[in-house]
């Protein structure tokens, strides 16, 4: 009689959850997506390999300039090389998230926050967004050269610096905030300033950089990044974001304890895209839509993320596993 009982309460319970399935249409999506976006992922590191992506291709050229030229920044600009690879720190954070995606979708508040972040990693994955995300390591190289090779994609750094009324973070400053290459840590006086992951750091030496670039300062003072302005919301994890988010609203509270008013890095698009591809105008334009139409609701307000409150995500103390690595 008990495993009878038993027996009828599991066919309960496996019908209440067909039911919870059969109602939520993002199990069918998820399921459809999924495939597409691990193909569109493998066929981006097939182009990578294959020599297809312009920007990788010249990452491959400036790197191999510089080295023969300025031998001093080898050590950098070989970190720099593995940019135009499946080995760069974009790549692995994109296969990454898309194996938590499929291994870990508790992870996530949703079914519709695990197919808006496939749809996320489909488009990032896509060769010429890719080529245009590579623009931001792609220029550091530039600057590295003082003028000798040219920026792409983007204006000249007086240019730039001179549209946006932006201050001079140095050699590198497409690339700070950007959780590939450093993370945003906290002093003992509570300001947050920018430190870079291993190798990177030694551009700061190279190029004799002595200051520390505070958040506070950088957020109303930032120059023109591809990755700030065109890609953050689909070249970051939701967790990723979340930091990003909490320490903008951290930091606005500070000021305005202090009677002060605080500029959002993100309170507007900075000027200094170049040739930039329809695809990356079309896909911020998305972007920026779907970001106003988040706002608006107010359980996507509540939760400030994508990812379960009461997940223990293994990125959260950082960016991914992987960026641990390469800060070694």
């Amino acid at each position: 009689m008990a495993e009878m009982h038993q027996l009828t309460k599991s066919l309960i319970i496996a019908f209440l959850l067909f039911l919870v399935g059969c109602s939520d249409p993002y199990i069918d999506k998820i399921a459809q997506q999924t495939p597409l976006t691990e193909q569109r992922l493998t066929q981006l590191g097939a182009a990578l390999s294959a020599g297809e992506v312009r920007n990788a291709t010249l990452i491959k050229q400036y790197a191999e300039q510089l080295i023969a030229s300025k031998p001093q920044l080898r050590p950098v600009v070989e970190e720099f090389l593995k940019d135009s690879t499946t080995k760069s720190p974009m790549y692995k954070a994109l296969q990454d998230r898309l194996n938590t995606v499929k291994n870990q979708p508790q992870m996530f508040a949703s079914n519709e926050a695990v197919f808006e972040e496939l749809i996320n990693i489909y488009q990032a994955s896509d060769p010429t967004l890719y080529s245009d995300a590579l623009s931001d390591p792609l220029n550091v190289l530039a600057d590295m050269s003082g003028g000798e090779l040219p920026r792409v994609n983007a204006l000249s750094k007086e240019q730039s610096l001179k549209a946006n009324n932006a201050q001079d973070f140095g050699v590198g400053e497409q690339l700070v905030g950007n959780p590939n290459y450093g993370q945003w840590q906290t002093n003992s006086s509570g300001m947050s300033f920018w430190a870079w992951y291993g190798v990177y750091s030694l551009m700061d030496d190279i190029f004799d950089y002595k200051r520390k670039r505070y958040y506070h300062q950088w957020g109303s003072n930032r120059n023109y990044s591809y990755y700030h302005d065109y890609g953050r919301t689909r070249y970051s994890s939701p967790s990723q974001l979340q930091k990003q988010t909490q320490l903008e609203t951290r930091t606005r509270k500070s000021f305005s304890n202090k009677g002060q008013r605080y500029r959002s890095p993100y309170s507007k698009n900075k000027s200094g895209a170049s040739a930039l591809s329809g695809q990356s105008r079309s896909a911020q334009s998305s972007a920026n839509k779907f970001a106003k139409t988040s706002r608006a609701k107010s359980s996507y307000a509540k939760k400030s993320s994508s990812y379960s409150k009461n997940a223990s995500f293994r990125n959260s103390a950082n960016t991914t596993s992987r960026s641990f690595r390469r800060g070694k």
